[in-house]
């Protein structure tokens, strides 16, 4: 694939992240990797995804992990603003869906082949 890179998002235990960089790989398509505990989305990036996830903030967040129920953002989530659900997200990695792929024109959280080759393989 060529034209701009993209920016993958991805921690490096999860099984699933591993999954997608291996069908990007397998597929030719460049990526730009980012950990994204370390760096996470930019507000920009999020509100890019939100956007692609026809404005479910619940669909941007790692809901099975630690951080979430540790925060219980189950209870929290649908109280809060999106300005605040998108700052919390930009500052903790750990709450993100991953992985998280983004581009021009795409935006991909989760590792669903069928919807990454529709999104991917067809441009």
């Amino acid at each position: 694939m060529s034209g701009p890179i993209l920016k993958l998002y991805t921690y490096a235990h999860c099984s699933t992240c591993r999954r997608a960089r291996q069908w990007l790989h397998t597929h030719g398509i460049a990526v730009d990797e980012r950990p994204i505990r370390e760096t996470p989305p930019s507000p920009a990036e999020l509100r890019t995804m939100l956007a692609a996830q026809g404005g479910a903030l619940r669909r941007l967040c790692n809901t099975s992990g630690q951080a979430y129920r540790e925060q219980r953002l189950a209870e929290k989530l649908p109280a809060m603003t999106e300005a605040a659900v998108l700052a919390l997200l930009a500052g903790d990695g750990n709450l993100v869906k991953r992985p998280f792929l983004i581009g021009a024109g795409v935006a991909l959280t989760g590792f669903d082949e069928p919807a990454w080759s529709v999104a991917l393989l067809k441009r």
